[in-house]
């Protein structure tokens, strides 16, 4: 009696079906990526003898454990907060070697003396959302680039475009050496009229 052959399976179509299936989960899996603060870190440098910084050379901001925030001790809407870095850091109250010809500010002898004094120290608690932490920073940092925009248009009007577009494309690597070469000068001097100087101070815990 002749055996009978066991049937085979037809495994012709198994790789085009996985094959599905990997592009279905590619397509539907979403990824989640981290928000977050591009930082450079300065430096750490010995100095023995600290400079003197005047109380209104100082713009304080501060986010309590509920997400409030108060900028020079006063509370204040997020939405405001870019206003207020902007008039702080552009006041140009000073006089003497520390007057600021560039500077558009209401000139105010109580605010700062001009952008390379002015500091913007933040500090926040444990407890603060880290969107709210995030926001806040963004706020600050788009206080510079909207004088740096201001000063790189009055010094460079040929260019065409803001600091933050140029120092975009400064950093883009697909950008020719030889313009990276004729950008770089450029954002330094404007980076020197409006240095940006974000101190943050160690995060407190409230009981």
């Amino acid at each position: 009696m002749a055996k009978r052959s066991a049937p085979e399976v037809n495994a012709g179509s198994m790789a085009d079906i996985a094959f599905l299936l990997l592009i279905f989960f590619l397509v539907t899996t979403t990824i989640e990526t981290d928000s977050g603060l591009n930082r450079k870190l300065p430096p750490i440098e010995d100095i023995e003898d600290p400079p003197i910084i005047k109380q209104k050379n100082i713009f304080t901001v501060v986010v309590n454990k509920n997400n409030q925030l108060l900028a020079e001790e006063e509370l204040t809407d997020i939405s405001d907060l870019r206003a207020l870095a902007v008039e702080f850091l552009d006041n140009g109250g000073g006089e003497g070697e520390e007057a600021c010809d560039y500077c558009q500010g209401p000139g105010d002898s109580k605010s700062s003396d001009n952008p390379d004094k002015a500091i913007i120290s933040l500090k926040n608690d444990r407890e603060t959302s880290y969107r709210v932490y995030i926001a806040v920073q963004n706020e600050l940092v788009a206080a510079y680039n909207e004088l740096r925009d201001r000063e790189f248009s009055r010094l460079f009007p040929n260019e065409g475009m803001s600091f933050v577009e140029a120092n975009k494309k400064y950093s883009d690597p697909r950008t020719s050496p030889e313009e990276k070469l004729r950008l770089k000068p450029k954002l330094s001097e404007v980076k020197l009229l409006f240095p940006q100087k974000l101190s943050e101070a160690e995060p407190s815990k409230t009981n």
